[in-house]
């Protein structure tokens, strides 16, 4: 019989453990995987030594908080092999002097995690690349997630004009300073980029985040765990995969609590999940074709045409076209409609005509010349590159990183279905694009089973939700990170309760976060065409890059 994934976290945990063994100050258990404690000044040893002699060569999240005596920052890592094996990474300083050593020399993707924690905690990272503020402007006065920030104090935001990038690099008339965004359509949101040009190539780039920032932790953070926080997860991702948003705080809670979804309930939740990821796949072709052609082409409008088709099928299941709020703790809200038959031939009829529609993109796209000079060895990523930022779903798939938490970290329904993980290895811009047109593919090979087993489900077994408490209270400091497959990639959260019932520490790990912080590395040296084709491929939502 296979081992079940709690028993091969249990059998990683010496592997994990023994080479570090030296720096560990305390072992402690997260609910997802064992944690220790090390020392502030011992973070670039251990990290370097986990990634080389353990294997574990993801670092997912990096997790700043304060506590009444001391800050924390923890290392949420993960191997790219076997999600399975995962070891949290706590480092602890004084309330006096919230002073640690960088992981960034070791995972770049710790870079942008570092220069957040602080920006918003206040925990200063020595050794750090480029420590400054991520999110809110650098004459933003204290930290706001510090337990003593004056929420009332003035604050004074300055504007530099024409803020150069390489200071000590040659000036002269084909030097030029670009401003794109933050109001720019080829930013995909409210993204603003600082960009250095020589020529018309791509000498230094900046990405410049926080503009649409809401506090959705802090927000998190006052709501109930049984029925306040879910409607949230649909804001961080406004492309219709918010059903996966959803999914990803559903894991975390239920395993949290120890709630056990019905079998029924988890199919249901498994088709709509996918349909979410078709309507988040479908909007990212479409607006890529706005992108790299430049007018309202055909396979934009039918684009909209399809994710119209596609989400007619989710208001009919969850009375919503966008924010869907569906999910529940133990569950979904409420069954498929009646008449099921003819819920059940409206999704036969979208899966019939879906293999023609993609054929039709394809030849507008993938067999398009312009497409192809504009994508085809444009914006490269490689796998070991990918892998260094943590770059997951579509973008890391397109680098050839066979990494899909639906089969290696099973959850759902996924593990009982047919259906393949989507790679392509050149690492370009092409790749992607054709990563997602094959998903959609994948995607509705698990609608269809799906579809299957509800409709011959015995209605006498048709659970749609556990029974849950209806107040939740967590044991104090129970801390645990779990993550889904989203539209975009490893969609992780983090909780920390502290006995109530809302979290003391809520995290978001967005895909879209790491993916944004990649673009420096595959837009330099090249034109700014290609700047605009490589960040359309990475298809970013700022709601998930921001939070």
């Amino acid at each position: 019989m296979s081992q079940t994934v709690a028993e091969r976290r249990a059998d990683h945990r010496s592997d994990l453990l023994d080479p570090i063994r030296e720096y560990v100050v305390r072992e402690d258990d997260h609910l997802n995987a064992p944690a220790v404690v090390v020392r502030a000044d011992e973070v670039q040893t251990v990290l370097s030594t986990l990634r080389t002699e353990a294997g574990l060569d993801h670092c997912a999240c990096v997790t700043a908080q304060e506590y009444a005596d001391r800050y924390e920052s923890i290392y949420h890592l993960r191997s790219y092999d076997d999600p399975t094996r995962e070891l949290s990474v706590v480092v602890p300083t004084p309330s006096s002097a919230p002073e640690s050593e960088s992981g960034a020399p070791v995972f770049p993707a710790a870079e942008w995690h570092e220069r957040e924690a602080y920006d918003l905690v206040g925990i200063e990272y020595d050794d750090h690349p480029d420590l400054r503020r991520l999110l809110l402007p650098e004459t933003w006065q204290g930290h706001p997630l510090s337990r003593e920030y004056d929420q009332g104090q003035p604050q004074i935001v300055t504007f530099r004009e024409h803020q150069r990038l390489l200071e000590d690099e040659r000036v002269g008339p084909d030097r030029m300073h670009l401003n794109v965004g933050p109001h720019h359509p080829s930013t995909h949101g409210v993204l603003h980029l600082n960009v250095e040009l020589d020529g018309e190539q791509v000498a230094a780039i900046d990405p410049d985040i926080g503009f649409i920032h809401r506090c959705e932790e802090q927000m998190c953070q006052s709501k109930t765990y049984r029925h306040q926080i879910m409607p949230y997860p649909d804001r961080w991702d406004w492309s219709g995969a918010g059903l996966l948003n959803e999914w990803a705080y559903a894991r975390v809670a239920e395993e949290m609590v120890g709630i056990e979804v019905p079998e029924y309930a988890q199919v249901v939740r498994t088709m709509c999940g996918e349909f979410s990821r078709i309507l988040g796949h479908l909007l990212a072709v479409a607006t890529y074709a706005l992108d790299v052609v430049g007018e309202f082409t055909p396979v934009f409008q039918w684009g909209v045409r399809d994710r119209e088709l596609v989400q007619e099928i989710l208001e009919d299941l969850t009375g919503q076209r966008l924010m869907f709020n569906y999910f529940r703790l133990g569950g979904v809200a409420w069954d498929v409609p009646t008449p099921r038959d003819a819920f059940f031939e409206k999704i036969d009829a979208f899966l019939d005509g879906l293999p023609e529609k993609l054929e039709e993109y394809h030849q507008l796209l993938t067999e398009n010349e312009i497409i192809q000079l504009r994508t085809v060895d444009t914006g490269h990523l490689s796998a070991e590159t990918a892998k260094a930022y943590g770059c997951t779903g579509p973008v890391a798939r397109g680098s050839g990183v066979d990494y899909d938490l639906r089969r290696d970290d099973p959850y759902g329904y996924y593990d009982e279905l047919d259906w393949s993980v989507v790679t392509e290895s050149e690492g370009d811009n092409f790749s992607r694009l054709l990563v997602r047109l094959r998903e959609v593919e994948e995607s509705a090979r698990i609608v269809e089973q799906c579809a299957d087993l509800l409709r011959g489900w015995p209605e006498a077994d048709r659970e749609i939700q556990a029974n849950v408490p209806r107040t939740i209270r967590p044991d104090p400091d129970t801390e645990i990170y779990r993550a889904v497959e989203a539209a975009k990639g490893e969609l992780g959260i983090y909780i920390r309760s502290d006995g109530t019932d809302t979290p003391a520490r809520f995290k978001i790990r967005g895909p879209s976060f790491s993916h944004v912080q990649t673009l420096p590395e595959m837009a330099v040296g090249e034109y700014v065409p290609d700047l605009v084709a490589t960040l359309g491929s990475l298809d970013p939502i700022m709601g998930d890059v921001d939070r």
